[in-house]
């Protein structure tokens, strides 16, 4: 019942705020009260998943292999529900400064459905349906809002969706053609026995998908321009909430159902990863405009995620998706901190810049030292100093940007509403929190790791 009611509570409010002007405060606020019970259904669903183990069920009373199969596993809540509160802090933001698109509100809880909904399926088909529909939404939150340069970046975004869309269809319809089943449990089962080399091109075809969705250099080309002009609010979204989709793929998909060929390719992986954090960090270092910083710390950022999936095992799951965790609350905290005036938009961009160096007492620095430790016990020399040079970079290109945009002032022109603040706040006290008692957010990347299919030794 629960599992239904983490979709529900945003998927009706959704439906119904599409007829009704969403720049109305009441219709906003409403949206932000449906995404704060959606929360408060996954945090349930995340204790009762912790205690008693996965949670399923068939929508619709449905018989199985006919309904949508749902099953929330630590895996899946935990970046449920991590999406989910970067959506009430930035939906939060956006109606307390004023929503300036009537439709802002219901795509906003259209997406938080769509991305609940694949972080809590059991089949692939069912994961692709919720895909369309986050990207969708995406497209539109991207597209709208009157600000310059808007327009095109939605129509980047369209394209490459559509380029990504394409790609993981053809893989679907490879996965079916092989196993003759979508399920995950099944299809894990029956790749097992297929042909390697089939079983390797659905593997590269599947990574390449969410390579472009993640930003992965050399995949990256659509981001900055879609970050650097987006709303703030959007902004976050799309750093804090829809990226987290390509790391719980690879995750799910490489983890859980392709392990052998992601074993396979560990060393091209960490290549890639390493040439993302270290390209994300040189591009950053020569910007000046914060936005652009940002876009291009988490072309960087995405490269850690890769290289702890590359590496492998029970640690490197846990530490990819400990690391993913921490950095969308960053990234969110980062980009609604950004451009605005106040004392304590300057202490959540400075924390948010400490935490994407990897600074002691932040949430960041528990995502990079399980990267870190990961690397200690897998990678070899090589890989643990370029992560210690990628932090170098970071704190150097996030100290560049505090200049510009806290110490100089320049790109901070705007005025918080008491919401916006109160956002900031929330999402600074999660970092700091999280920096100061890590145990709840390793704890999740060890029950994530086990959910795909091992345990931290």
């Amino acid at each position: 019942m629960i599992v239904t009611l983490s979709l529900a509570l945003a998927w009706v409010p959704g439906v119904a705020l599409a007829a009704i002007d969403g720049r109305r405060r009441a219709a906003g606020w409403f949206a932000v009260a449906a995404l704060v019970a959606q929360l408060a259904a996954l945090g349930a669903l995340t204790v009762l998943v912790l205690e008693d183990g996965p949670q399923e069920l068939v929508a619709g009373s449905w018989p199985a292999g006919v309904g949508i199969r749902l099953r929330a596993d630590a895996l899946g809540t935990a970046f449920a529900a991590v999406s989910v509160a970067v959506l009430v802090a930035a939906v939060a933001a956006e109606v307390s400064d004023g929503v300036q698109t009537r439709a802002f509100p219901a795509l906003a809880l259209l997406l938080a459905t769509g991305l609940t909904g694949l972080f809590l399926t059991a089949d692939v088909f069912s994961f692709y349906v919720f895909f369309e529909l986050s990207m969708i939404c995406a497209y539109g939150l991207t597209s709208i809002g009157g600000r310059r340069g808007q327009e095109g970046a939605g129509l980047i975004l369209a394209v490459v969706n559509l380029f990504g869309s394409f790609l993981f269809l053809l893989g679907i319809a490879a996965l079916y053609h092989l196993t003759g089943t979508l399920e995950f449990d099944a299809v894990a089962e029956r790749l097992a026995e297929v042909e390697p080399t089939s079983a390797a091109l659905i593997a590269v075809v599947f990574l390449v998908a969410f390579a472009v969705k993640l930003g992965l250099f050399p995949f990256h080309f659509w981001l900055p321009a879609v970050y650097a002009t987006s709303r703030p609010a959007v902004a976050a979204i799309l750093s804090g909430a829809l990226a987290n989709i390509a790391a719980y793929g690879l995750l799910r998909f490489g983890g859980g159902l392709l392990p052998a060929e992601l074993e396979l390719a560990s060393t091209a992986l960490a290549g890639l990863g390493g040439v993302s954090i270290g390209y994300g960090a040189l591009q950053a270092i020569g910007r000046r405009d914060t936005a652009e910083v940002l876009a291009y710390s988490a072309v960087g950022q995405a490269g850690y995620v890769v290289l702890a999936i590359a590496l492998g095992g029970a640690v490197g799951f846990a530490a990819a998706a400990t690391f993913a965790v921490a950095n969308a609350l960053t990234k969110a905290l980062l980009f609604l901190s950004a451009g605005q005036r106040g004392a304590v938009m300057a202490l959540g961009f400075a924390a948010g810049a400490l935490s994407v160096a990897g600074v002691p007492a932040t949430a960041g620095f528990v995502g990079k030292l399980a990267v870190i430790r990961t690397a200690v016990e897998d990678g070899g020399p090589v890989v643990v100093g370029l992560l210690v040079l990628g932090s170098a970079l970071s704190f150097l290109y996030m100290f560049q940007a505090y200049q510009h945009a806290v110490w100089r002032g320049e790109d901070a022109d705007a005025v918080p509403s008491r919401g916006h603040v109160v956002a900031v706040c929330g999402l600074l006290a999660a970092t700091l929190v999280l920096g100061l008692w890590p145990e709840p957010l390793l704890a999740a990347g060890d029950q994530a790791a086990a959910a795909i299919g091992g345990t931290r030794p």
